[in-house]
């Protein structure tokens, strides 16, 4: 293989191992927020 392939997937060696290693992130806490109820406007028959 040439220089420059093999520069290449060592690189991308180096790369897949470092993101292995790299520390998980925190985790985010995840707030549910009850939606308000749906209020019905009165029904008129005026334009019927």
């Amino acid at each position: 293989m040439s220089r420059f392939i093999q520069a290449l997937l060592a690189l991308g060696l180096v790369a897949g191992v470092a993101a292995c290693a790299a520390p998980a992130p925190e985790q985010e806490e995840i707030i549910f927020i009850e939606p308000a109820p749906i209020s019905h406007d009165p029904v008129s028959t005026k334009y019927r």
